[in-house]
């Protein structure tokens, strides 16, 4: 099935960088929206729409018995997210891979915030089939929440229906645009141009990652006819400031949020010894990891999770001397 797109004016990037992210992202679909993937089981495709309101169970159970789960679609939601963040993250690295984690990871939360799943959802119009309780018919048809949960338990279902090659062909062209808009936004939110500039025409002559290495010249060639002599000279590396306090520097911003921290440790494979381990950590903050660090003391491991925390929170260290929030 073919949806029919959003009309709006070409080139206009309609959702504004709000911090409460309730805009959703609304890019242009000229040919409609890319059709939705079939699901051939009848059970899935049921349950995919079964909202746990049409069957009434209790939510306070720890585990379904084994012949009997539950048919409403919170376990196919829940593996669609997953899915999704997935399918999302690695289109992310594939149109931009030189963008930064901070950066990247407030793309994907645009992508795939409800705002965002609840507009595709609608336009897909799957909220018209959700099977739940008829005195709810109207609050949860409307939810935002609920059409972004909806839209999941479709990615879900679709999942174990096709498996994951056929969710990316769908997922891929339906997301590019989103990712494209979101981008834009974030460079704006950056303080840069929503378009980055055109790249350094001596760099593509020239390129050092990913390509050949510039032309090098003997001591033979110096001052040769034809060969001109440069006159430029290698930059030395940046200094970076070792006194600044990450870790303080993103507890502090965390709390001025209201928000709490809860640092993960895990195993570091290997590395390191019984006398002077390696300490790895995750920086969660309300279920999101904002940061990961390393480190042969707990501290230092957190701090260096806390560097990639604060670009997460589009917070800067520069200099020594303060912070550029973005």
């Amino acid at each position: 099935m073919t949806i029919p797109a959003d009309s709006h004016g070409p080139g206009v990037l309609r959702a504004p960088p709000l911090p409460s992210g309730r805009t959703p992202l609304k890019p242009d679909f000229p040919d409609g929206l890319p059709p939705l993937p079939e699901i051939h089981s009848e059970q899935l495709r049921i349950q995919v729409f079964t909202h746990r309101s049409f069957y009434a169970r209790p939510t306070h159970v720890f585990e379904d018995m084994p012949d009997d789960p539950s048919p409403d679609n919170e376990m196919l939601e829940h593996l669609g997210d997953t899915v999704l963040s997935l399918v999302v993250t690695s289109l992310v690295r594939e149109l931009f891979p030189c963008l930064r984690v901070g950066p990247s990871t407030k793309i994907r939360a645009l992508v795939v915030g409800n705002p965002t799943l609840a507009w595709i959802s609608v336009q897909y119009r799957l909220p018209e089939r959700l099977r739940m309780h008829p005195a709810q018919a109207i609050t949860l048809r409307a939810s935002t929440n609920i059409q972004a949960d909806l839209f999941e338990s479709f990615v879900g279902g679709a999942y174990l229906d096709r498996g994951l090659e056929v969710i990316k062909s769908w997922l891929d062209p339906l997301l590019r645009p989103y990712l494209t808009d979101a981008y834009r936004i974030v460079r704006v939110q950056h303080g840069l141009s929503p378009e980055p500039e055109p790249p350094n025409p001596v760099a593509l002559a020239y390129p050092s990652i990913g390509g050949a290495s510039p032309p090098m010249l003997s001591e033979n060639d110096m001052g040769s006819p034809g060969v001109p002599t440069p006159t430029w000279s290698i930059p030395p590396p940046p200094r970076i400031p070792g006194n600044v306090g990450h870790l303080s520097l993103f507890n502090q911003h965390l709390q001025q949020q209201c928000k709490s921290i809860e640092w993960v440790y895990s195993d570091s494979l290997g590395e390191g010894t019984k006398t002077t381990p390696i300490w790895v950590v995750r920086a969660m903050v309300e279920g999101e990891c904002l940061g990961r660090g390393r480190g042969s003391t707990k501290k230092a491991a957190r701090n260096e999770a806390a560097k990639e925390g604060l670009l997460a929170l589009g917070i800067y260290v520069s200099a020594p001397e303060g912070l550029f929030p973005a």
